[in-house]
């Protein structure tokens, strides 16, 4: 079982702009290629973790049933201190606290298959401080915003960081790291 932060980024390391936005990101030629096949990728996902503001970005971005579209019933996790509606298909559970016991639980939840940390930078922050993340996945636009939500807002040094792929995607540089 691998945990994997997979997103887009900016040319200069932001996941979102300064308001929390990612119309940047659909703005991209090619957007949609920006992680190549994700039905692909998500047949290896059983569980699904991300923050609340990731997760009301989705929400409010996107019809209702998207989300079922997209990810099915797959269990989710979503780290909040504050209350959000559940949406619609959702297989939802809103937590606070350290991300080693809710990852028990996603590990549990999974049944072999891969965890996802969509967002944000943050949480997936969190999980590498705890020695629970495996893979950084990112797909690089050709766009710098100048300030924003950092990808990955952590001191990881190339010790623990090792290069395993790299793809043209359209726009995008597909870049995967593994983490020890």
């Amino acid at each position: 079982m691998t945990t994997r932060y997979y997103t887009a980024t900016s040319l200069d390391g932001y996941i979102a702009d300064p308001g929390n936005s990612l119309d940047w990101l659909m703005a991209v030629p090619d957007a949609d290629t920006a992680t190549g096949d994700v039905g692909e990728f998500l047949r290896g996902i059983g569980a699904l973790c991300l923050g609340s503001t990731t997760y009301e970005w989705m929400a409010n971005n996107n019809p209702p049933e998207t989300w079922h579209d997209n990810y099915g019933d797959l269990p989710t996790w979503v780290f909040t201190h504050r209350e959000l509606p559940v949406l619609p298909g959702a297989n939802v559970r809103f937590v606070v606290g350290e991300v080693g016991p809710v990852h028990e639980q996603m590990s549990a939840a999974a049944a072999g298959r891969g965890i996802w940390i969509i967002g944000g930078g943050d949480l997936a922050g969190q999980f590498a401080d705890a020695g629970l993340l495996d893979e950084v996945i990112v797909g690089i636009a050709p766009v710098t915003l100048g300030g924003g939500a950092p990808l990955l807002p952590r001191r990881i040094l190339s010790d623990r960081m090792r290069l395993v792929d790299v793809e043209r995607l359209g726009q995008f540089a597909k870049l995967v790291y593994r983490l020890s």
